[in-house]
């Protein structure tokens, strides 16, 4: 299995595109770290400004640019 490309703790943002036209702007947290299927590594993040938490993969984020 391959390592995945986010830390635990990581400030990240969410990719336009992806399932979500429209998906929350701004920054997010890495809160877990959790395996993926077929569709590739899975992450659990939460939202800085309204505590939002979601499961997202690998390829629906990026590293946060602040």
């Amino acid at each position: 299995m391959a390592a995945h490309c986010f830390a635990l703790g990581q400030e990240v943002e969410l990719v336009e595109g992806h399932r979500d036209l429209r998906p929350q702007a701004g920054p997010y947290t890495v809160l877990r770290l959790l395996p993926g299927a077929a569709a590739g590594r899975e992450y659990r993040i939460k939202h800085i400004r309204d505590g939002h938490e979601r499961m997202v993969i690998e390829t629906q984020l990026r590293a946060s640019s602040t």
